[in-house]
């Protein structure tokens, strides 16, 4: 179809749709879930007791878990936001210590360094990724570095290994955000096995759930365990010796066994979701190989994502309209892409005004830290690729015919805005 009859033929433009009802739900919730819950309610009701926490539904919710990824630890805690905070503090960091952590992320990923009065080191992404990488992060390393978080953005693994290889001889803990990564490999590994800890949420949103909120903070030392705990909950002398009281100030981070009992049942849907999500990318990958103007970037050497949501690549060079024009074709057509990833936490108010505690600036205007209070993080890599990229929400939910629809939109939109002169050979290059 030559460029201006594919125009006019767009939706944007008046033409037809490809799809007119809307995307399938995901269905997460299940009638096992529902059982589950009722289970824990009819022994409420029988035995007079409400439901609480750190009973037996959440303790085997945590040790399932922990089996899940080969062993270790878990403590199950109320959001992904409670289990950085958890993690940070169980480390016991100095005050006004610098800590590490990624651009692109949930304000949520950040959010707790300040709040135990460190200050938040921001690490650029590698060159066309969501993710930071060790190039990125290793001229940050100063005497003043007491930790790295390092967040698995959309399910694709960061490279944590080549992080550990910079951390390690240093003595500098790692703490995993895999808040977006669950059953993501690495070389065949877990995403979020490789640090000190391993952080994961399971609001309603993530690859499984446990209700409308919840996470957990992994590790595989048991002292770091017992200092997770403690964090998680007052301070309470957990694996201290008798006799012993609240050991440090932290907040109540709890989830409670009524998300357990729901967890339980959902952990076990994960590998078919993950599974499923994996075939679907596979699918659209293998339909977009002939597109020009977008393409799905190539994960890691070896990493296996779980793929929370899908980053599509734009090659605005190859296309006689800009992303968000080639986005909005995309939406007419059916197809609920989010043009910009919009999550640089250091670009919010919160950040650039200081605003985390009642007096404005703190912690980092405390005569006490010795860092650069004033500097400034530009992350031109981070910003190129929320430029380039734009956002597909793809689930385990979609079957051939979501891929079919996809791809004949993605079709229609490259036949309308593709440039016409000859076509530069492009391949996926990994994110490095």
């Amino acid at each position: 179809m030559p460029g201006s009859d594919a125009l006019a033929h767009l939706a944007l433009n008046g033409g037809p749709r490809v799809r007119s009802d809307p995307l399938p739900e995901r269905g997460l919730m299940g009638p096992d879930d529902k059982a589950a819950v009722d289970a824990l309610l009819d022994e409420a009701i029988a035995t007079g007791r409400a439901p609480g926490y750190n009973g037996a539904p959440e303790e085997a919710y945590c040790q399932a878990f922990a089996a899940s990824l080969g062993g270790g630890y878990a403590d199950a805690v109320s959001s992904g936001t409670a289990g950085v905070f958890t993690a940070l503090r169980a480390l016991d960091l100095p005050a006004w210590s610098e800590v590490i952590v990624g651009a692109i992320n949930d304000p949520g990923g950040i959010m707790p360094i300040p709040l135990l009065n460190c200050i938040p080191i921001i690490a650029d992404t590698a060159p066309g990724a969501f993710n930071t990488g060790p190039e990125q992060i290793e001229p940050l390393i100063t005497p003043l570095t007491s930790a790295i978080l390092v967040p698995h953005i959309a399910g694709e693994p960061a490279d944590i290994a080549g992080i550990l290889a910079l951390a390690e001889p240093r003595g500098i803990p790692v703490i995993e955000d895999a808040s977006q990564s669950h059953a993501a490999l690495l070389h065949g590994r877990r995403i979020g096995t490789f640090g000190r800890m391993g952080v994961f949420s399971t609001m309603f949103g993530k690859h499984y759930c446990t209700g409308g909120q919840g996470g957990l903070v992994y590790t595989a030392d048991e002292a770091t365990y017992w200092a997770i705990r403690r964090a998680s909950d007052r301070g309470k002398p957990f694996g201290l010796p008798a006799g012993a009281t609240n050991a440090i100030a932290s907040l109540n981070l709890n989830l409670n066994d009524l998300a357990a009992a729901i967890g339980m049942v959902q952990l076990t849907k994960l590998p078919r979701v993950v599974a499923q999500r994996r075939a679907v990318v596979d699918a659209l990958r293998a339909g977009m190989a002939g597109l020009r103007t977008v393409s799905l970037p190539a994960p890691l050497p070896g990493a296996e994502p779980s793929y929370w949501f899908l980053r599509v690549r734009f090659h605005a060079e190859r296309a006689t309209c800009d992303k968000a024009t080639f986005c909005q074709a995309l939406q007419a057509e059916g197809l609920p892409v989010n043009p910009d990833y919009r999550a640089m936490p250091h670009t919010m108010d919160w950040f650039t005004q200081r605003r985390v505690f009642g007096t404005p600036g703190l912690p980092w205007s405390s005569a006490d830290y010795r860092g650069d209070r004033d500097r400034t993080f530009p992350c031109p890599n981070a910003r190129a690729a929320i430029a380039d990229h734009f956002v597909l929400p793809i689930h385990e939910g979609w079957a051939e015919r979501e891929v079919t629809d996809t791809l004949a939109i993605l079709a229609k939109a490259e036949a309308a805005f593709a440039r016409h002169e000859a076509a530069t050979p492009h391949c996926d290059t990994p994110d490095r």
